[in-house]
Order: C-alpha cells, then sequence, then structure tokens
C-alpha cells in the first residue's frame, strides 16, 4: 500500500490524524544530516502506522525553476551535492520504519506549466552533473523506489524513455529497485524501456497486454522476473513480509512527541537572513508588541497537491508570541495602541488592509513585526515571487515607523523577492515549515533556538534575474512546448558565480545569535580541514560549506559545494572539521566517453559560512 506525499501522510479521508512537517525544502534548510534522518524516520513511522508499506516520498529534483511550483517538495534545493547528501538520511531514516522510500520525480521535473506534455531538452553532461546526483544520494541509500514524471525528455516521454530510466538511472547508476509511474504518465507498456509499475491502473500494463508482448517477442520473460524482482526486494528489504502490518488509515498516528519534533524542526529550518540586534527578543522587558499581516493569525506552513497534509490544529504566532510574554487568555491586548498608557507585556494585531493605520501602530508599539507569506502547488508555476497581497507596502508602512526595530517574518514555498530587506531591523525566512511554524519561529524569535540553517537556494534581487528566455522556461512551441535547458550548468548560485553577479541574499546564506571563525585550512585531494570556534556569546551550531573551483579548462562554474558540516559549540569552544573528497568530487561527465572524467590541475578551496561569504577561508591544491 502506498501514499502521498513528500511531507507526511496525505489523509484527506481522515484530516488531521497525520503530522503536517516542515517541507522538503524546508529540511534542505537545515544543511543538518540528522535532522533529515530524525524527519524521515517520524515520517516513516505514521506511514507505517496508517498501514502503509510505500511513502511517495522524498522529492529530490533542482530547484532549476525560481517560480517552479513544487520546489517545496524537493530536498535538493538548487544544488546537487546538497541533495545527494540530505536525502541519504531521509531514505533511511524512512526505511528504518519498515516503509519503502521513493525517489521522485524521475527526471526532470522542473516546471509545472505543462508539465504533463513539455519537452525538457538536456544535454547529458548537465544532466549527471546537476539533475542526477540527488537520485544518486537515493540510491547510495538503498531507495527501493523511484517514480518517473510526466514531461518528456529529448523527445521521449519520462515513464517510456530507454535512456533515462534503463540506460542511466539502472545500469549507470546502479538502481536495484523498481520504478513506477507517476499517476497517469504512462503512454505505453513500457517495460521494454525500463519502467516496472503503472500507476494507478494497468491501461498498459494488464495481463492481457504483457501476454501478447511476450508472445510477439517485444518483452523478453527475463524483463518480467526483472520488475517482480525489483519491487519484491525492497519489500522484503523493510520487513514487509516479516511483519504483519494490521495497522490502517483510519488511526490518528500524530503523538506528541511528533508534535514536538515538528515543533523542533521548524526552529531548525528558519534563515536567519538579517539581524541588526534587535533579536533576540527580550521576554524579561514588558514590550509592546505589534504584528502585522494576515498570516500573523492564519500562518501559511504548507503547499497544494500531493505534498498537502491537513493537520488536526495550527497555532498561530499571535498566540505563540503572547505566550512567550507570558499573557493568558483576556490579558495582555495592547488594542490599537492609541493610548499613552497601554503598558507592556502586551500584543497587538492588525491584518495590514490598511497601511496608515498599519503605520500609526507600529509607531507607537516598542517592536514590529511583520508576517508576509505566499504558497504554491503541484499543478502550477507560481505567477511570481513576490509575497501576497500588500506584503511590500506593509512592510515599508511599518519600517517607515519603526525603522531598525521591525521584524518581517517570512514563509514561501521556494525563492521570494525581499525589496524592503535594507529598511527593517531583521528578516527571517521560512519554507512552507509545517503545523508547528509558530511555536518554532517564537523558539526562535525569544533565543530559545539559537538560528542555524542556511539558505538551499538563492534569493533574487529581481524577477528573472538569471535571464531565462522563454525559450528556456516555460518552453515554446506551437504543437510540442519544448523547455531548452540552454544555460547548461549555470543553475541557481552557479550563474550567480559566472557571472559575478551579487543577490538578495546568497545559496548557503544564514545568520546566527552568536558568532563563529574559522581559520587552519589544510587541503589536499582527499580531505580539506578547518577549525572553527564559536566567538560570541551563545552556545549555537556552525554550518562550514566547502567550495571547489576547477581549473579553467573543466568548463565547470566556480565555487561549488562539496561539503558541509554542522558543529554545535558553546562559547569559545573549537572543533575540527573535516571534509573528505571523493575523485568524483574533482571529476566532470564526458559525454563522448559516457564516463567520469577527473580532473588534473589547480582547485581552489574555499570554507565559509556561504557561497559568497568574504571572510571565506580559500587555499588550493593539485589533484595529480
Amino acid at each position: 500500500k502506498m501514499n502521498d506525499g513528500p511531507q507526511g501522510f496525505r489523509d484527506n479521508a481522515h484530516p488531521g490524524s497525520s503530522t503536517a512537517w516542515p517541507c522538503s525544502l524546508a529540511i534542505g534548510a537545515t544543511f543538518d544530516r540528522s535532522a533529515a534522518e530524525a524527519w524521515g524516520a517520524a515520517m516513516g513511522d505514521e506511514f507505517f502506522r496508517k498501514g502503509a508499506n510505500v511513502q511517495l516520498g522524498p522529492g529530490v529534483c533542482l530547484a532549476r525553476v525560481p517560480r517552479n511550483g513544487r520546489n517545496f517538495e524537493y530536498i535538493s534545493g538548487e544544488d546537487p551535492h546538497l541533495g545527494y547528501e540530505m536525502v541519504q538520511p531521509a531514505v533511511r531514516g524512512i526505511q528504518g520504519a519498515g516503509v519503502v522510500a521513493n525517489a521522485k520525480h524521475w527526471a526532470n521535473n522542473n516546471q509545472e506549466t505543462d508539465r504533463t506534455s513539455v519537452d525538457e531538452e538536456v544535454d547529458e553532461r548537465t544532466q549527471f552533473e546537476l539533475y542526477y546526483p540527488p537520485f544518486e544520494g537515493a540510491i547510495a541509500a538503498g531507495v527501493g523506489s523511484a517514480m518517473c514524471s510526466y514531461n518528456k525528455i529529448r523527445t521521449r516521454w519520462s515513464c517510456e524513455n530507454p535512456e533515462t530510466l534503463q540506460r542511466d538511472l539502472k545500469e549507470r547508476l546502479g538502481f536495484r529497485g523498481w520504478v513506477m509511474s507517476d499517476w497517469g504518465a504512462t503512454h505505453s507498456m513500457s517495460l521494454a524501456q525500463g519502467l516496472d509499475q503503472e500507476m494507478p491502473g494497468a491501461d498498459f500494463m494488464n495481463a492481457a497486454a504483457i501476454e501478447a508482448a511476450l508472445a510477439s517477442g517485444e518483452v523478453d520473460a527475463s524483463r518480467i522476473d526483472d520488475a517482480a524482482l525489483r519491487i519484491l526486494t525492497p519489500l522484503f528489504g523493510v520487513g514487509a513480509f516479516d511483519i504483519n502490518n494490521t495497522n490502517t488509515q483510519r488511526n490518528n498516528v500524530s503523538t506528541p512527541a511528533h508534535t514536538a519534533l515538528a515543533r523542533s524542526l521548524a526552529a531548525r529550518s528558519v534563515v536567519l537572513l538579517k539581524n541588526n540586534g534587535v533579536l533576540p527578543l527580550d521576554r524579561t522587558t514588558p514590550l509592546r508588541v505589534a504584528l502585522f499581516g494576515k498570516s500573523a493569525r492564519a500562518p501559511v506552513v504548507g503547499g497544494g497537491g500531493s505534498g498537502a497534509v491537513v493537520p488536526a490544529f495550527v497555532p498561530s504566532p499571535y498566540d505563540a508570541i503572547r505566550a512567550r510574554l507570558g499573557l493568558s487568555a483576556g490579558t495582555g491586548d495592547c488594542g490599537l495602541l492609541d493610548a499613552s498608557e497601554a503598558e507592556g507585556p502586551c500584543v497587538a494585531q492588525s491584518d495590514g488592509d490598511d497601511t496608515l493605520a498599519a503605520y500609526e501602530l507600529a509607531r507607537r508599539s516598542d517592536i514590529a513585526i511583520v508576517f508576509v507569506a505566499t504558497s504554491s502547488g503541484e499543478g502550477s508555476d507560481r505567477a511570481s515571487l513576490s509575497f501576497d497581497g500588500n506584503a511590500d507596502l506593509l512592510v515599508r508602512a511599518v519600517a517607515a515607523a519603526k525603522g531598525r526595530r521591525t521584524v518581517v517574518a517570512c514563509v514561501a514555498p521556494g525563492a521570494a523577492l525581499t525589496p524592503w530587506a535594507g529598511e527593517v531591523g531583521a528578516v527571517t525566512y521560512a519554507f512552507l515549515p509545517g503545523q508547528e511554524y509558530a511555536d518554532g519561529l517564537a523558539d526562535v524569535l525569544f533565543g530559545d533556538v539559537n538560528p542555524s540553517a542556511h539558505l538551499p537556494l538563492t534569493l533574487p534581487r529581481a524577477e528573472n534575474e538569471v535571464g531565462f528566455t522563454d525559450a528556456m522556461w516555460p518552453g515554446v512551441g506551437d504543437k510540442q512546448r519544448v523547455a531548452s535547458y540552454s544555460e547548461g550548468l549555470l543553475v541557481g548560485y552557479r550563474w550567480y558565480n559566472a557571472h559575478n553577479a551579487t543577490p538578495a541574499f546568497p545559496f548557503g546564506h544564514g545568520l546566527s545569535y552568536t558568532t563563529f571563525a574559522l581559520a587552519g585550512l589544510r587541503a589536499s585531494p582527499t580531505r580539506v580541514t578547518v577549525t572553527v570556534t564559536n566567538t560570541g556569546r551563545r552556545p549555537g551550531a556552525a554550518a562550514p560549506q566547502l567550495y571547489l573551483t576547477f581549473p579553467p579548462s573543466a568548463g565547470e562554474p566556480p565555487g561549488q559545494l562539496r561539503g558541509f558540516a554542522q558543529a554545535q559549540l558553546q562559547p569559545g569552544e573549537s572543533a575540527e572539521v573535516r571534509f573528505p573528497l571523493r575523485a568524483r568530487d574533482m571529476s566532470v561527465w564526458n559525454a563522448t566517453t559516457h564516463a567520469w572524467q577527473p580532473v588534473h590541475g589547480s582547485f581552489g578551496v574555499a570554507v565559509g559560512l556561504s557561497s559568497r561569504d568574504a571572510a571565506a577561508l580559500r587555499g588550493a591544491f593539485r589533484s595529480p
């Protein structure tokens, strides 16, 4: 029995009976493998206790298109190495709970516009260097199943493409599990091309059609055996035939422990983009807090489509902040703060429709927090990278009154525009953070959790900053829409590095309430080592990141992520961080020999706290 989806058990028949977890992209933002494993294990446990033995997740596609409606479903963000590393503990967590994980969507499911018909034209080198590695990570972790996508790849449907299914996925990448189609994504039987299971029915892969294909020689009996073996082996591997799982979908599988974990993961996935010292808030001070925006009371915590989960209850930031200030029901209402005698601590809230009134309310407060949000879902790409409603006008109105005492709390399914960031004191950024966002955010705002997340994708300064033409996205063509991946390897921060362009906030960026210093860089072709020290006054987690620059002859974008680590440090504490390197990390895909080709020469090394960290340690090593 299989069930959606990548952020928890989607159960529309029994809403509120499973946990709405932070989305995959939020987990990617933690840069923390232990978070990914805990997330996967908890989801796997809920699937098992709902009677399922296959979870249709995690999603691992790359965020090529900033406005892709499903970017929130994918743990990779815009970097293949991040995806390769983060998907492995997620898969281990899911399958350790007795449920087969499903890596999706193979391959190039990078837009929702005309997703059931678009032809994705991508060259072989780009496939192997950018779009395949997250799936390789899932394979390395022993993922039992994969799902092929709706789109075409180089003129052939993904679910009947022998080059991508049989040759690339199964033979070149060594995938030993089974490939199922996305729902209704089949156009033929496709057994000979590498498809193992048609979903959700058997329009093409039914007994009569298979018997006819065997009789005609179109399909060999050994291929039928192979498909059966590929399906059965992972199910045996997770114990599906050893344990009689009598659980039913009616079960309520969300537990207090899972609620607590969802809150912890929500907090750990909040990225602190900017902070001039206004955060963390001091709960011992009698603050008069003004909250703005509709999502202060009705937070946006998830996306639409197969990744949607209906939670039993979604706390509001308004209530969470009141609780942190020690306010009980019926107390601490600042009203509109229009009386000078309004004493703190107290909380006022405005939906922000009237920006002039918002300005006045902010002016009379001690601290202003503006909540801005947007979401997306399966089936369509986003109309823009802006937050919903009058978000930009509201932030600027509040900031005009409160300036550096303004905090903006953002929620988005991917990249979004922050044109007002220079006008406010602090900005937090969460990627569809699940049902416990409100309390998780409050944990961060008041300093109970020191923020440690980092951007898994670039936040641009403008729409289409990377200069996609219509031919690149969403594609052009009268009878057949074709999306050309003519940017090649220049996706996400690689484009910014190659063009020496400055984004609003770079890939890997994320601040803390403490400070860290890096020292002692040592680099060789097998390992890069640094020492990280907590130089601040609070415990915190540093996430040093290793970026390599290939010799110019390799034709690679500069500064590519090749390692990251989490180091939890007390004030004054130091730790040595080691980044092991594989020969693969210093290789390029040769589309002539169809193999990885080692690159020889001098490699530039940068270890910092983001992809554009001006204080990064720099060095080099020579690969013989």
